[in-house]
Formats: structure tokens, C-alpha cells, sequence
């Protein structure tokens, strides 16, 4: 299985990679790859293939049923065993990394004021949302979340990447935050912990600092049943 560059540095802009092999749907999968495939409301990375003379495009990116990373490009073809420079759009992939930081960090304030958990969540290149599970969620409580999100971010604390066994993680409360049915099966887990302040199971790609996720706000609230409420969250631009 390929090297997957974005779950240990998510600033990996460009890379060497190697066509290795091209399934029957068309899609090419490298011997590494930066592009994340989507996943937990993040979606998947798009850029360029730089090979000889040309440029090809990379217009969609996923795991296949192998949990292969697999890549779907446009503009022409790709040769087996072709050595590759492959870039990504790194503006969007940037805009994904601060908007999914912040719904960590609005989640782990969330979970630290009023004991909710996550009931989803997706993440678009210029808002996010995310729904969590609080208990008589009114305009004082949103004011309070937000204020101790904008707390956490300019608190500038360090976002970093661990990995657990899969035992620790399901038994660990700070870390389960959704059904862990829903969790992948795999004995290695991937947290990403805002250092000091909290701690969640994720795959996608994040920020170095709290700080560059900037100034949160909430652009709209949702009641989406009796405890499950959706807040829209907008960040300045890059």
C-alpha cells in the first residue's frame, strides 16, 4: 500500500511519486501520495500531475475498497512505472486544514463547557458546519462557545498528530466522540490532539498552531432535533 504523506505532515505541498499500478475503473495509484481521498467531512484534495512536457489534472482522489489511496486524473494518461511531480491546489487544501481545525476546536470547547459530542459535521472551502448534541442550546450558550473557541485560537496552541492502538482509543472517552461503530477497522488509530486542551480520532489534514486558524464566527445556528444543533461557522480568508 502506498505511503500516505498527509498523515504525518499535512504542508506537504508538492512530491515525487511513481505510478505503480491502474485499476479497471481508471483510476492510478502512486507509490506515495500527499492527496488526502476525503473523509470524516473533509473533501478530497484536486491539483496537478506534472509529467515530461505536460500537466495533468487531479480531479478526484479516494480510498478504494483495499483502503488504497487511488487517483482519477483528466488531460491525458499516465504510464505504469512513470516517474511523477505531483502539486496540490494548495489553497483549497489550506482552506480545508484551518476550516476542519476549527470544528475541532469548537467541538473540544463544546465537549469542555457542556459535555457534548459530535452528531456530524462537514467542511466546505469558505464555511464549515458542525452538529453536536447540547442540551438547550440558546443564544448565551452559542456566545459562550464561541468566545472560549476564539479563546483556544488565540491561545496558539500546537496541533499535533499521534497514533494509539485501536484498544486505547475506543476505551479512551476524550476520543470517542461519535458511535465507534463507526470507526474504521483498522488496530491503529490516528488522533489529532490539540496539545493541552483536547484530543479527538481523525484522518484529515490540520493545522500546525490553533492561531492560523483564525478569528471564528458563528454565521448561523440550526435546531436539528431536541439535543442536536447545528452550528455554521465562517473564518477569514486566507
Amino acid at each position: 500500500m502506498g505511503q500516505k504523506i498527509y498523515e504525518t505532515d499535512s504542508y506537504v505541498k508538492e512530491f515525487d511519486a511513481r505510478v505503480e499500478a491502474l485499476d479497471s475503473e481508471g483510476w492510478y495509484i502512486l507509490d506515495r501520495t500527499a492527496f488526502y481521498p476525503g473523509g470524516g467531512g473533509q473533501p478530497n484534495d484536486r491539483g496537478m500531475i506534472r509529467v515530461g512536457s505536460g500537466d495533468l489534472e487531479v480531479v478526484e482522489v479516494k480510498k478504494n475498497s483495499e483502503g488504497e489511496v487511488v487517483h482519477r486524473v483528466s488531460g491525458g494518461v499516465l504510464e505504469l512505472g512513470a516517474e511523477i511531480h505531483c502539486l496540490l491546489d494548495w489553497q483549497l487544501r489550506y482552506s480545508y486544514m484551518r476550516y476542519h481545525s476549527a470544528v475541532h476546536v469548537v467541538s473540544g470547547a463544546a465537549l469542555k463547557l457542556f459535555g457534548a459530542k459530535i452528531t456530524g459535521g462537514q467542511i466546505y472551502p469558505d464555511h464549515a458546519r458542525v452538529d453536536l448534541n447540547i442540551e438547550g442550546f440558546d443564544r448565551p450558550k452559542a456566545t459562550a462557545l464561541e468566545e472560549e473557541s476564539n479563546r483556544v485560537v488565540e491561545s496558539s496552541y500546537d496541533i499535533k498528530v499521534r497514533f494509539v492502538p485501536r484498544e486505547e482509543a475506543i476505551k479512551n472517552p476524550n476520543l470517542v466522540r461519535v458511535d465507534p461503530s463507526h470507526y474504521p477497522d483498522t488496530q491503529i488509530f490516528r488522533v489529532i490532539e490539540i496539545e493541552g486542551y483536547d484530543s479527538q480520532f481523525d484522518g484529515g489534514t490540520h493545522v500546525a498552531k490553533t492561531s492560523e486558524v483564525g478569528r471564528i464566527t458563528f454565521s448561523k445556528l440550526e435546531n436539528k432535533g431536541k439535543n442536536n444543533k447545528r452550528i455554521e461557522l465562517v473564518l477569514p480568508s486566507n
